[in-house]
Parts: C-alpha cells; sequence; structure tokens
C-alpha cells in the first residue's frame, strides 16, 4: 500500500532498525556510571551526539537529545526568553510555522509577553523585509522553519538570520521537514528537529544551541544532556536516530533529484486531469518530496477516505474534516484554497509506479466526491434578478462554495451574490473560488447569526 505521508513521519530507515536492534544490547545503562557498562553506554551516546552534530553543522556540545521535536522547539523557545528577559519580551514568529512554535508563543503571550506574526505571500514563504520591520529593541527571540510542513515552501533562512544577527536578535529555526535533504544555512542561533521525520525513530528530537546564545533552561534543574533536556536518555532510539540521519544524508541528493522528478509530474498532471484544483506552494523554492493542492466543491475527509480505500495513504491541511472545524492555519495565512486539500510526501525509495497509480486513480475520487455532493456544471440561464442573498447558515465546506457557484449564474456580469454562513471555513474559500474563477470578491459584513459574503460576477 503506498504510503505518501513521509511529512508527518517516514517510515523507519534500515539503517535505524540495525542500529536500534545491536544498542538495545550494548546501550541500556546509565551512560552517567563509570562502570563497564555505563562507559559502553557513553561511549554510544557521545558518538551518536557527534554523528547528529555533524550533520546539523554545530559543536556537539551545542546539541542536547529531546524526547520530540515538539519538545524541543518548548524547550528552545522558552528557554531562550528566559535567559534574554533582561533585553525584552518581544517574540517574532512567521503566520505559517508549526504549531508546536505557535503554542508556545501563546503560552508567552498569556504570560504578559508580546508576539509579532510576519505575513507570508501566497506561496507561504515570508520576506527578509517582514522580520526586518517586526524586530524592535525589545525583542528576545525571533522564530522561523527552514520549510513548512504542510506546503513545502523553503523560508530565505540565511537571510533573516543575518537580519537578527545585525539586530542582536537569536534565530530559532525548526528543521524538522529539511534536515534529511541538508543543513540549514545561515548563521541560526537555535534549531530543532525530529526523528521520525527523517525516518529515525519516534521520541526522539534535536536541539541545538549556539554558544553565546543566553540560555535559561526552565523547570527543575536535572544534570543529564546541559541540564537542557531532563530525565533518562532513550539511548537505543537516539543511536538509530543518529546512525539513521547519517545514512539518509548520504543518499539525500540523489534520492532529491529522483523525487523532484515525480513531484513536479504530480504538479503538472493534477491540474490537468482534475478540474479546478489549486497546486499550493513555491513552485521552485521547495522540498523535494512533497506537493499540496486543494479540490474546488470537495469535502477533505471524504476524499481522504476514498484515496485510503483505493490504497494511498496521504493527509491534509484541509478545514474540511471532523478534527477542525477552521482552516489550516498555514492554507488560511497564504490566503489559498482550503477545501479538498491533499498533501502528498513522497518517502525515500517512492517508485514511479506507485505516483503514476496514485495519478490514475485520484481523478476518480475527485469525481465520485463531487457527485455525491451533488456538484454539476450550472446551466446557463437568463438573470432573474441584480442581487441575490444565499442562506448557507448552518451548511459545512464545502457546501456554500458549491450554492455560491450554482448561483452566480442567475445574476447579471456586474450582479452581486451575497452569502450568508457561519462555517469559518467560508472566509477563505469564497475569495479563493473568486480568484480562480475571476469573479471579483467584494468583502464581508458581519449578520447577527454569520458573515455575508459578497461576490460580483464577471463573466
Amino acid at each position: 500500500m503506498p504510503y505518501f505521508d513521509s511529512a508527518s513521519a517516514a517510515p523507519l530507515h534500515p539503517v535505524a532498525r540495525q542500529a536500534l536492534h545491536a544498542s538495545l544490547d550494548e546501550g541500556w545503562a546509565d551512560p552517567a556510571r563509570l562502570y563497564r557498562e555505563g562507559r559502553r553506554a557513553r561511549l554510544l551516546l557521545d558518538a551518536a551526539r557527534e554523528a547528529a552534530a555533524e550533520a546539523v553543522g554545530c559543536r556537539a556540545d551545542e546539541l542536547v537529545f529531546t524526547p520530540s521535536g515538539t519538545h524541543a522547539v518548548h524547550t528552545g523557545v522558552a528557554g531562550v526568553l528566559a535567559g534574554r528577559r533582561r533585553v525584552g519580551n518581544h517574540l517574532v514568529v512567521s503566520a505559517v510555522e508549526h504549531s508546536s512554535v505557535l503554542h508556545a508563543a501563546q503560552v508567552h503571550e498569556a504570560l504578559g509577553g508580546s508576539v509579532t506574526e510576519v505575513a507570508v505571500d501566497r506561496w507561504g514563504a515570508v520576506t527578509p523585509a517582514g522580520y526586518a520591520d517586526a524586530l524592535t529593541p525589545g525583542s528576545a527571540l525571533a522564530c522561523l522553519q527552514s520549510a513548512n510542513h504542510e506546503v513545502g515552501t523553503v523560508q530565505p533562512v540565511a537571510e533573516v538570520a543575518e537580519l537578527c544577527g545585525a539586530a542582536g536578535v537569536p534565530l530559532l529555526v525548526d528543521a524538522a521537514q529539511s534536515l534529511a535533504w541538508g543543513p540549514v544555512e545561515g548563521a541560526w542561533s537555535v534549531l530543532a528537529a525530529s526523528a521520525h521525520k527523517w525516518g529515525g525513530p519516534p521520541g526522539v528530537g534535536l536541539l541545538a544551541v549556539r554558544k553565546g546564545v543566553r540560555f535559561s533552561p526552565q523547570g527543575p534543574a536535572d544534570e543529564r544532556e546541559s541540564g537542557r533536556s531532563p530525565g533518562f536518555v532513550n539511548l537505543p532510539a537516539i543511536v538509530a536516530a543518529a546512525a539513521s540521519l547519517r545514512a539518509v544524508r548520504a543518499e539525500a541528493d540523489a534520492e532529491a533529484a529522483r523525487l523532484r522528478v515525480l513531484v513536479d509530474r504530480i504538479r503538472r498532471r493534477v491540474v490537468r486531469l482534475v478540474p479546478d484544483v489549486e497546486v499550493v506552494g513555491d513552485p521552485e523554492r521547495r522540498l523535494p518530496h512533497l506537493v499540496t493542492f486543494s479540490c474546488l466543491y470537495v469535502d477533505g475527509e471524504t476524499l481522504l477516505h476514498e484515496l485510503d480505500r483505493a490504497g494511498f495513504s496521504v493527509s491534509s491541511g484541509s478545514s474540511c474534516t471532523s478534527s477542525t472545524l477552521t482552516p489550516s492555519h498555514v492554507l488560511r495565512a497564504m490566503g489559498v484554497l482550503s477545501e479538498g486539500n491533499v498533501r502528498v510526501s513522497l518517502p525515500p525509495g517512492t517508485p514511479a509506479e506507485e505516483v503514476n497509480a496514485f495519478l490514475e486513480v485520484l481523478p476518480r475520487a475527485v469525481a465520485g466526491v463531487r457527485e455525491r455532493l451533488g456538484v454539476s456544471e450550472p446551466p446557463a440561464v437568463a438573470p432573474v434578478a441584480d442581487s441575490l442573498e444565499l442562506d448557507a447558515l448552518g451548511l459545512r465546506c464545502p457546501q456554500p462554495v458549491i450554492e455560491l457557484a450554482r448561483a452566480i449564474v442567475t445574476v447579471p456580469v456586474g450582479g452581486t451574490v451575497t452569502v450568508v454562513s457561519d462555517d469559518e471555513v467560508a472566509r477563505l474559500d469564497i475569495p479563493a473560488w473568486c480568484a480562480m474563477r475571476g469573479h471579483t470578491y467584494v468583502g464581508e459584513s458581519p449578520r447577527p447569526t454569520g458573515t455575508a459574503y459578497t461576490v460580483r460576477r464577471a463573466a
């Protein structure tokens, strides 16, 4: 069964499996002890740290292992903010950071700190100028992902790091999605990553803090991992994580070139094979293995189930799922279509035949979902009124947009349709629909029971 969700968790790399099994016999003792078993465990831990530090591009004594990538992010953000509290309490983040960064920012704000979110363009990228404008004399920390988890857009980390360095502000980089493909360029200050993203075992994160960065670990003191990650380390998993990182790096250039060809094939063909599709994310500055697209008039959860039944495991940043009634914060910040969203992230070794099979299945799956939702091309009709208001209260994504598409042909060119909806997703998808169809999005206004979205027909 083709697994196309390595951005969530990559399959365990064969080298990780071998290292894990071997270290279970050698790495069970406490590496802080001086007897033979402890010394043997310490040698394994030191070797793993050296290997991971080499891949990250830092000194071994700057890197610690954590129980997860999220733990690394939270520890890094809290530690730098505490260490630099005399400078100020201002935190700068991008609007498309991983939820671990945004959750840490919310806690900081709740404790009295200030947070500035830097906007992104339609491709999901920040600009260095956006960070330059956000930094203040009281800025204690800035955060920027190396590449976006949902759409794969690569961020200008080196340029932002240079600006932050000139302002005397440390830059924390979430490198979870990109570290398998190469080191993060630029003079970053703090870096976090997660082993299960590159084919290591789950439950291992990396936190690198450059020398000279003021850092104050939070929580009770612990003598392990420089006091930055308390508790007994999972040494077998750490050894497997470091071994697999070294292995995927050795394969990275060749595999990136091969997967980029397959992803380019998906990007080109999906818009030809499936009507009303928007491919999102930067077409050039992106991760080699990841592509995301959104399908108009599609229930995202139903589409994922259809693809699963056809044998393909993919994920979604769509708001049309049972787990959330609001759009993905990434897609919302980008201002792109969110309904029927599909993220395909190919693990290393994915054969071209599986991608070709996916492209054969996808059009039928989308067509089947649309048919069940009653989507059809609206017939040409004589306009019945210059303006029309639709009551879409209680309807959930993608139904408000489907009703809008049916109604727009009933007003003349220049006429308006107003959709009254209490679905939060409509705020994102109606403007995106207008951009795709060439109509004019007039704007929104509050109503007692929802929000009114007005669209002017262009043709």
